[in-house]
């Protein structure tokens, strides 16, 4: 049945799918530049990379001829944009239940539960959060990873942006490169943190466990700012922002400082537990398997009407019953 119901849904995607058609042409003052560059400039709406194609596959052409992206212009040349959207992978829809914040025909803000990997991958082709959107809604397809432009950690709960166009999923990812969207996370380190700061530290993959990151000199630039939120009494409860979004950044910047989040089965440190802990407490600490990380607010520009939205999510129940735990420990010995 799922697979019928998958076939059905791409054959409908098919008959619903967009074409492009422009026509434009090369402004004077545009003359020596590539050709690329100049219909980047031109055509905002999508991706270089994405004209570049067009080009390559004479979707794209330059007075009723194909183009090479390096070709210089030298204006007033008729540019001939004919495309069809084509489908960017091969996922399967599949009806895994979604909790949506927010959506509208140009993006969906979604609010991740822990156990839930993002995008398929070797090991991981079914049961992932783009399987999901492709059953909410089909034409994902047709876009990069099926419209998600930034990544949570499969046992990170909270929210990220799915574009629902190309337009908006270029938009949206050059606010992301520009580093104008805002994400703020909520996290359980251990130890005791005495005050905020920022860590600036770029982060590679790790020179000996392949699948691990972490801060190597030759690493990508990587900042982490945090403030404290809540103190406990082997523990503390930040409120982290990201300035860059690099793979595990806060689990590995935050373990960079000997203050690895709690649970964590990668970068995590040994269990904490605060003497005299009730039987209560020590049971969380030792129960809580994942990473003590909700990404708790996203803000934005809207990618079509530059609109500035900020959403909130909940920290997930296994959280709120472990800062619950915590408190009243602290509480407890005060």
């Amino acid at each position: 049945m799922l697979e019928c119901h998958s076939i059905v849904l791409r054959i409908i995607t098919q008959l619903m799918k967009e074409k492009i058609e422009k026509q434009l042409k090369i402004p004077d003052e545009m003359a020596g530049r590539r050709v690329d560059q100049a219909v980047a400039e031109l055509i905002p709406d999508y991706s270089r990379a994405r004209l570049q194609q067009w080009m390559k596959q004479g979707q794209l052409t330059l007075n009723g001829a194909s183009c090479r992206p390096k070709d210089k212009v030298f204006g007033g040349e008729v540019i001939e944009l004919n495309a069809e959207i084509e489908d960017q992978g091969d996922w399967q829809a599949e009806p895994i239940p979604l909790d949506i914040s927010y959506e509208d025909d140009d993006i969906i803000v979604v609010n991740k539960p822990a156990g839930l990997v993002v995008h398929p991958a070797a090991g991981n082709r079914t049961g992932t959060l783009v399987n999901a959107l492709l059953h909410h809604d089909a034409n994902l397809i047709t876009l990069p990873r099926a419209g998600i432009v930034h990544r949570l950690d499969k046992d990170t709960t909270g929210l990220l942006v799915v574009a629902r166009s190309l337009p908006a999923h270029t938009a949206l990812v050059a606010q992301l490169q520009a580093r104008e969207i805002h994400r703020h996370y909520l996290a359980v380190t251990t130890g005791e943190i005495i005050s905020g700061g920022s860590v600036e530290a770029p982060i590679g993959r790790h020179p000996h466990k392949r699948t691990q990151m972490a801060v190597v000199p030759s690493g990508k630039p990587a900042i982490t700012h945090y403030r404290v939120a809540e103190r406990f009494r082997q523990h503390t409860l930040l409120s982290v922002q990201l300035e860059t979004g690099r793979t595990h950044q806060i689990r590995v910047h935050m373990a960079h400082i000997h203050h690895a989040l709690l649970g964590d089965p990668v970068y995590g440190q040994r269990l904490h537990i605060p003497s005299g802990a009730t039987d209560v407490l020590i049971t969380q600490l030792r129960q809580f398997k994942r990473q003590a990380l909700h990404a708790s607010a996203l803000s934005l520009s809207h990618p079509c009407s530059g609109e500035w939205y900020s959403w909130e999510a909940p920290l997930a129940e296994d959280m709120q019953i472990l800062i619950a735990a915590l408190q009243n420990d602290r509480d407890a010995h005060a």
